[in-house]
């Protein structure tokens, strides 16, 4: 026991299995990022599904992010099985230095990804947080452990060892009170460790660099039902353009997701494009199990979707024409700040403003919302199979969940992948 502990010390063990565990972590986003689908507790249109299918999630649109640290980890793991008093000291200071660069790297892309989460998509990914504090937590134990690592092998002078040593000459003993004087040789000093950290911020650095400046193509994910969707009538329905357009594409969304509030200011100029010829009906989906069968209650914490949803089609039934207003105004920004939703009372206020006290009291009643919105819902469950996220662009018995940089992008999404013909 004592030469395992000799060997294996509460630290390298706690150093291995983090790295492990964030080998695997990152190893499963990678395979998740190839094979598409939602990954475990976290089902289409969630916060962690944002972050995982956002244009942050790789580098140039090519390079999934996970798959970079899935191969900084397995460096880790490697280093770390070299680092022990058993390894020779040549190999043990290339491993302590290679794991050095390697934790810089992985807290400079912790502290990246935080921030890209936090200020940028607006949502949190559970695995990406987890992956990333164990990034800073190797970051701290590696550079606290390596000035204290010493170029002495435990091994050499074991008490498993039973051989008399021999009787010291008059010069062995000179030689023994030198290196007695001078001690242990370091494995690295503390500042060249300090250094090394920085060399992986910097690599780190680079690579978010890379992601500001490049360019991603447009993403998607697409399929196709198995029978058409359920019938809406333009006619009856919300819509953002002429009810009378050739190809009227249905619109899946929910007014608490931001990648909602994305597309919502590009469909104009999608239209546009069309020359009269394109509109977009807009169904709510909530991503709330309150009013979704297709939500499991555990996947998400309660919110406000349904009431909203409901709120915006009591506009609709109370006065058609103040709906775009309304649409509109729920996926705004009311400063400079990013977009945060709106709470039901404001919605409410802004409904009653726009269409008065009791026509708003009227329409609220009415039973037509809640057969709209469990038409628009079973459109998301006929859709479902492959991606439960919103938004999601429904053309006949076509789906689409798109994340367009721009108009062009949409154009092309709504030509290329769903069958719109073209403008």
């Amino acid at each position: 026991m004592n030469r395992v502990r000799q060997f294996w010390p509460w630290w390298r063990c706690a150093l291995t299995g983090s790295i492990a565990l964030a080998l695997a972590l990152s190893s499963y986003l990678s395979w998740h990022y190839v094979a598409g689908g939602a990954v475990i507790g976290c089902s289409g249109g969630e916060p962690c599904d944002q972050v995982l299918h956002s244009r942050w999630s790789s580098v140039g649109g090519v390079l999934p992010v996970s798959g970079l640290a899935a191969g900084a980890y397995l460096a880790m793991l490697v280093a770390s099985l070299s680092i022990g008093p058993a390894t020779a000291a040549g190999v043990r200071r290339l491993a302590w230095r290679a794991l050095l660069v390697l934790v810089g790297a992985a807290a400079g892309s912790a502290v990246w990804f935080t921030v890209v989460q936090k200020w940028i998509i607006g949502s949190f990914c559970p695995y990406c947080i987890a992956t990333h504090l164990i990034g800073l937590l190797l970051a701290v134990l590696v550079v606290w452990r390596a000035p204290l690592q010493f170029d002495e092998n435990p091994a050499e002078t074991s008490p498993t060892n039973l051989a008399p040593p021999a009787a010291p000459s008059a010069s062995s003993e000179t030689k023994a009170d030198d290196v007695s004087a001078a001690g242990p040789r370091r494995i690295i000093g503390v500042l060249p460790a300090i250094g090394l950290v920085l060399v992986g911020i910097a690599a780190a650095g680079v690579m978010a660099v890379c992601q500001v400046v490049s360019t991603p193509k447009a993403a998607w994910r697409d399929g196709e039902s198995q029978a058409n969707a359920a019938a809406i009538d333009a006619h009856l329905a919300p819509i953002a353009g002429s009810p009378d357009a050739p190809y009227i594409v249905d619109l899946l969304f929910d007014y608490e997701c931001p990648h909602c509030q994305q597309l919502h200011f590009m469909l104009e100029e999608a239209m546009r494009r069309y020359g009269g010829k394109l509109a977009f009906a807009l169904c709510p989906a909530p991503l709330s199990s309150q009013c979704n069968p297709y939500i499991p209650p555990s996947s998400n914490p309660p919110n406000d979707s349904c009431e909203l949803a409901k709120i915006a089609l009591a506009v609709w039934v109370a006065r058609h024409d103040a709906f775009a207003e309304f649409d509109r105004w729920m996926f705004s920004h009311d400063s400079g700040e990013r977009w945060r939703p709106r709470n039901v009372d404001a919605a409410r206020t802004k409904a009653v403003e726009l269409v008065g006290a009791a026509k708003f009291a009227a329409a609220r009643a009415d039973p037509w919302i809640e057969r709209y919105l469990q038409t628009s819902i079973r459109i998301y469950g006929d859709t479902m199979q492959g991606s439960g996220a919103v938004p999601k662009l429904v053309f006949g018995s076509r789906w689409v969940v798109p994340q367009p940089r721009n108009a062009n992008d949409l154009v092309g999404i709504l030509r290329d992948r769903l069958g719109v013909p073209p403008p």
